[in-house]
């Protein structure tokens, strides 16, 4: 048996593994998840990959996002060469991007964030999960809270559908065990010139989401990426309310139909067996699970909604939620023009409070001062910012450590 075949063994996937990831929603197409039988060694059906549960539960979702598909590429990697927390690493990119900065993932911002290490211990590399992607050290970005370790994640493998589509230019590579992690320079891979000045904007936006605001941002990334496995159900959630709608309908129905034939009431002294009665109880729990659900989506939908649009009532549909993410102006914009105006008006009232007398005419006229005369002034009134600021009621959150690296 070759070296790297002593790292498999045969998968031990609980039912409780089972029960989360039906809840997670990843059951819901059929064949889209195949669990190994009594197999040592990964053998894939034709189209379906090798992944992990915890790469599922951390943000992997059939079919594969494509910007995930490039980065295998790129990187020459399969995908169990990947520990779980890089693709959480990978949810939440795609998250910040998607959600956060309205732009798809790309390769050029991406690599003003991360690099690639490998992964091993006492002098032994790993090949699954040998490689780590990690942030780099000189960029502040969000301190996700990583588990501290990820006990045997390793034995918990399984089979992933991977769809092919002739629109997409290429596809995962075909499962190879036994393929050796070789480092390629795009692991150290920097943005050039050109791409740093391309992406700056979006730098500046993600350092804005970690201000003081920014910091509940930061954690709603992570709570985001727990939801890209619900995609599809999400997709399919109104139409299995609809149906949900015209059985209890159909039940009612043939409810009544029952009661005109024997023209009795119902009993229920032997409720074993009972198909009728079985499918109102299976209908009643979907429908309190339903419930519950839309409950706790509206009331966190209330909480974030204000940070947002907080000149806007809340929604009450979801298509009015979504007009009001498709609107043609700049939230970050709206949000910053808001705080400038605060903040200048803030310093105006402070000023009339001491009882200064200033020629606010010639303040507004900025064309008469020269950018170094500027430059001065704002360096001399930097010493007393810090008071202004506390007088305001504002205190500054400290700045987010850099993020934690994997422990094995």
């Amino acid at each position: 048996m070759a070296a790297e075949d002593l790292e498999w063994e045969r998968s031990k996937i609980s039912n409780q593994d089972m029960n989360l990831l039906k809840r997670m929603g990843f059951t819901k197409r059929k064949d889209a998840l195949r669990f190994p039988r009594e197999e040592s060694y990964p053998k894939p059906p034709m189209e379906y990959r090798v992944s992990f549960v915890d790469h599922l539960i951390r943000g992997l979702s059939p079919p594969i996002h494509e910007f995930l598909r490039g980065l295998l590429f790129v990187y020459g990697l399969q995908l169990h060469q990947l520990t779980p927390n890089s693709i959480l690493h990978v949810s939440i990119f795609i998250t910040l991007c998607e959600c956060f900065l309205g732009v798809q993932p790309n390769w050029a911002l991406w690599k003003r964030i991360f690099c690639l290490r490998r992964n091993g211990s006492h002098g032994v590399a790993y090949n699954i999960g040998g490689v780590v992607i990690c942030v780099r050290s000189d960029v502040d970005y969000f301190d996700v809270k990583f588990p501290d370790s990820v006990q045997g994640w390793r034995k918990r493998w399984l089979y992933v559908h991977e769809e092919s589509s002739d629109s997409m230019e290429y596809n995962i590579a075909p499962f190879d065990g036994k393929a050796k992690i070789l480092r390629r320079r795009s692991w150290d891979a920097e943005a050039s010139e050109e791409e740093k000045l391309a992406t700056e904007a979006l730098m500046t936006r993600i350092r804005e989401l970690q201000t003081t605001r920014g910091k509940e941002l930061s954690e709603l990334v992570r709570f985001g990426t727990q939801f890209i496995g619900y995609r599809d159900y999400a997709r399919e959630l109104e139409e299995k309310l609809a149906e949900a709608n015209k059985r209890a309908d159909a039940l009612a129905i043939e409810l009544e139909h029952s009661e005109r034939r024997t023209h009795q009431e119902y009993e229920l002294e032997n409720p074993e067996d009972d198909e009728l009665l079985d499918a109102l109880s299976l209908l009643e729990i979907h429908g309190t699970e339903a419930r519950n659900g839309l409950d706790e989506a509206e009331a966190g939908l209330s909480r974030l909604f204000p940070y947002f649009f907080h000149k806007k009532e809340q929604p009450a549909t979801f298509i009015d939620l979504a007009q009001c993410f498709n609107g043609k102006e700049d939230l970050g914009l709206q949000l910053r023009q808001e705080g400038l105006k605060v903040g200048v008006e803030g310093t105006m009232a402070l000023i009339a409070e001491s009882q200064q007398q200033i020629d606010w005419s010639k303040v507004g006229d900025t064309g008469k001062i020269e950018t170094k005369k500027w430059q001065s002034l704002i360096k001399a009134a930097k010493p007393n910012s810090k008071k202004i600021l506390a007088t305001l009621g504002y205190k500054p959150a400290p700045a987010p450590s850099s993020s934690k690296p994997e422990v094995k």
